[in-house]
C-alpha cells in the first residue's frame, strides 16, 4: 500500500531511542522528510545517519529537552528552517517515573505535567496553522495503554497521558475540516529499554529475575509475547498516512490484546 508519504515533511519528538526512533525510522522508509530530538547528541546522530543511509526519505536532528519553557518554539523554528513545513507531527514523550500516587511531590506532577501535556498542546498548536493553510495535516500522539485500564504503580503516566485524550478528541473535531487528522496511539507491551527498565523495577522489588518478570508479563497478553518496535511503527505510519484521511477523533490500540476492556 502507497501510504502517499513521500516527501512529507515529519516531526517526531522523543525520537532518539525507542518507539520513537521506530516511528521515525517507518516514515522515513516511506519517503517522508524526519526530524528527530532528543536530548542526547550522539544518539540522535547515530540515528539520522543510519536513516540517511537507508532512505528514501531523509533525516535531520535537533537536540532539545522537553523539560524547557522555550523548547516547543524552538522545535517549531528548527522544523520550519530545516524544511519549511510540517506535515506530520508524532507527539512522543518520554515515561515519567514509576510509582503510586501517595507520596508524589506537587513538584513533581507540575514539572511532568510541563513536559507531557503541555510541551505537547504548545508544539501542535504552533504546527496547525501551517497544515490549515496547506488543507492536509496529521497529529499523533503517543500515549499508553494505562489511559483506559490503569497500569499499578505508573500513577503519574496514566493521569497525565490521560488529560491529553479529551485534549486530542476536542482538537480533532475542531480541525477535521481543515484536512487534519489527529489521533491516539495506545502501545501495550513494545519491548524498549523501557519496558526493560519497569521490569527491572519490578524484578528487584519481588525479588524475581527479569526473565521470569518477563514471562509473567507475557502471560497475560493474548499473543503471547511482547510487541516489535516495529510492528507499533507500522501502525503509526498507518494512521499518519494519506489512506487513513477518515480516521480521526480515535484511540488505536496496538497492545497484542493486552486491554481487557472493549
Amino acid at each position: 500500500m502507497d501510504l502517499g508519504l513521500t516527501g512529507k515533511k515529519a516531526l517526531v519528538l522523543a525520537s532518539s531511542k525507542g518507539l520513537g526512533l521506530g516511528i521515525a525510522a517507518r516514515l522515513c522508509a516511506e519517503g517522508a522528510d524526519v526530524l528527530l530530538c532528543g536530548r542526547g547528541r550522539d544518539r540522535l546522530e547515530a540515528a539520522a545517519a543510519s536513516l540517511n543511509s537507508r532512505g528514501p526519505g531523509s533525516a535531520d536532528y535537533v537536540v532539545t529537552d522537553l523539560g524547557e519553557p522555550e523548547s516547543a518554539e524552538a522545535l517549531h523554528a528548527a522544523a520550519m528552517d530545516r524544511f519549511g513545513a510540517v506535515d506530520v507531527l508524532v507527539n512522543n514523550t518520554g515515561g515519567p517515573p514509576p510509582g503510586g500516587v501517595e507520596g508524589q511531590a506537587l513538584e513533581t506532577w507540575s514539572s511532568q505535567f510541563d513536559t507531557m501535556v503541555l510541551r505537547v498542546i504548545d508544539i501542535t498548536g504552533r504546527c496547525l496553522p501551517g497544515m490549515r493553510a496547506r488543507g492536509w495535516g496529521r497529529v499523533l500522539t503517543v500515549a499508553s495503554s494505562g489511559i483506559i485500564q490503569p497500569i499499578p504503580n505508573l500513577a503519574l503516566s496514566n493521569t497525565l497521558r490521560s488529560a491529553l485524550v479529551g485534549w486530542s478528541k476536542s482538537l480533532s473535531a475542531e480541525v477535521a475540516a481543515a484536512g487534519i487528522t489527529v489521533n491516539i496511539l495506545a502501545p501495550g507491551r513494545i519491548h524498549t529499554e523501557r519496558t526493560d527498565e519497569l521490569d527491572g523495577a519490578v524484578a528487584k522489588r519481588s525479588g524475581k529475575t527479569l526473565e521470569e518478570v518477563m514471562a509473567a508479563a507475557s502471560a497475560t497478553i493474548p499473543a503471547g509475547r511482547y510487541g516489535r518496535v516495529d510492528e507499533f511503527a507500522a501502525v503509526a505510519a498507518f494512521l499518519v498516512s494519506e489512506p487513513a484521511s477518515y480516521v480521526t477523533g480515535g484511540i488505536v490500540r496496538c497492545d497484542g490484546g493486552l486491554i481487557r476492556s472493549v
